[in-house]
């Protein structure tokens, strides 16, 4: 829905109490406006936007479902509505059913819901914000993008887990992948400051943020990646342990006298930073200045390092050598120290990073931070999920 050569994209990202949106001008790739709704569903919900460049509002408005907070954005976003030509929704799992993006229609609702078992904490939320946008403004196109889709087409070697293979067919148990618009987002960014198509590139991709997972990348296709069935597998993360012997649930769930399912909530919202670094905080700011006087922050830092550095190797590995390094996600763009000691000692494998070029680039910022004698290309991409779901509602909608 083209008006005077303006389209504008309304990009939604649903939790299970909060709404983050970012209505997108397509001819410049500007945003419009932009905010968050939370603790929807609970008496101390709020919103925080800011519309069309104006400054910020924070409010407090009772908002019991998705529905109420979809309504009062669109009244916030006001005459903008008429210029919507489609709303694009992140959806975190489309298992094996969805390998690329889909307009929603009844049959898509029914089957997103088939494979919601993998999320159930992400795809019922994310569905929610569709269904509000259908009842409230039916005749606007909705598209949904999987956070799995960049990796549907994985390799099998890489894929499969060493269990049964009537396990894989039967359940669809199988290494799925996560944070897919971010890599799909950055491998173009990169291709264009290398100056190269992307089809010819092979690069390492680290996304790192309080949910972190790192993919081998060949021509722009995913060929591994850390995240697993769920998010929780792979690096250390905020609150997420990431690879752990499986074994240690069961011997948990004993020595604590707990559920599987409660060891599970365990590994995902008590582990990672927060729970090896002893003082309450997954957010590493909080750990870098803890970490002078506690010896548990320095380790919880180290550890979360060090995975990242065992998989840059293993990836680098397998695509058989590698144009690029990239960092991306908050801590990626923003802690030189994680930049730093990732890449220190792998000269051998022609990684060399400029130490004050890494000290001193800008916090959010998309450059290069190679250093002299580097073979290997190490860039920091400030990644944009929201305007890679908004190019994907075009691409569908146009």
């Amino acid at each position: 829905m083209w008006y005077d050569g303006v389209m504008k994209i309304l990009v939604l990202n649903c939790g299970s109490s909060s709404l983050k949106f970012q209505l997108i001008n397509m001819v410049d790739e500007s945003v419009v406006s932009k905010g968050n709704f939370e603790e929807i569903g609970q008496p101390h919900a709020f919103y925080g936007v800011k519309i069309r460049g104006g400054e910020e509002v924070e409010e407090k408005l009772i908002m019991p479902t998705h529905t109420d907070a979809v309504r009062k954005l669109f009244e916030l976003i006001g005459d903008d509505v008429k210029y919507v030509g489609a709303i694009g929704h992140r959806v975190v799992h489309g298992g094996e059913k969805y390998k690329e993006s889909v307009i929603v229609n009844d049959e898509v609702l029914q089957g997103v819901e088939s494979v919601s078992h993998f999320a159930p904490l992400h795809n019922p939320a994310n569905l929610s914000g569709v269904r509000a946008c259908l009842e409230i403004l039916p005749k606007i196109p909705n598209v949904l993008v999987f956070d799995t889709s960049f990796h549907a087409n994985m390799p099998a070697r890489s894929f499969m887990y060493a269990i049964p293979k009537e396990d894989y067919t039967k359940y669809g148990i199988r290494r799925y992948g996560f944070h897919g618009t971010s890599y799909s987002f950055v491998v173009k960014e990169v291709a264009k400051i290398m100056g190269k198509p992307v089809e010819s590139l092979k690069m390492v991709v680290a996304h790192l943020g309080n949910g972190a997972s790192i993919c081998a990348i060949d021509g722009g296709k995913s060929m591994d990646t850390s995240m697993g069935l769920t998010p929780l597998e792979g690096l250390v993360m905020g609150t997420r342990s990431g690879d752990i012997d499986p074994a240690v649930i069961s011997y948990l769930a004993k020595a604590k006298n707990k559920t599987v399912d409660e060891i599970i909530k365990y590994l995902n919202s008590e582990s990672g930073l927060k729970g090896l670094s002893a003082v309450g905080s997954n957010d590493m700011r909080v750990l870098h200045k803890a970490k002078a006087d506690s010896q548990d922050a320095q380790t919880a830092i180290d550890v979360m390092v060090h995975r990242v550095k065992k998989y840059v190797g293993g990836y680098t590995a397998i695509l058989g050598g590698i144009d690029a390094l990239v960092f991306t996600g908050g801590v990626g763009t923003n802690d030189e120290y994680v930049r730093e000691h990732v890449t220190a000692g792998l000269e051998y494998m022609g990684i060399v990073i400029d130490t004050k070029r890494n000290e001193n680039f800008g916090k959010g910022k998309t450059g290069e931070i190679t250093g002299n004698g580097a073979k290997v290309r190490v860039f920091v991409v400030n990644t944009n999920e929201e305007l890679e779901i908004a190019k994907e509602a075009v691409r569908l909608v146009k």
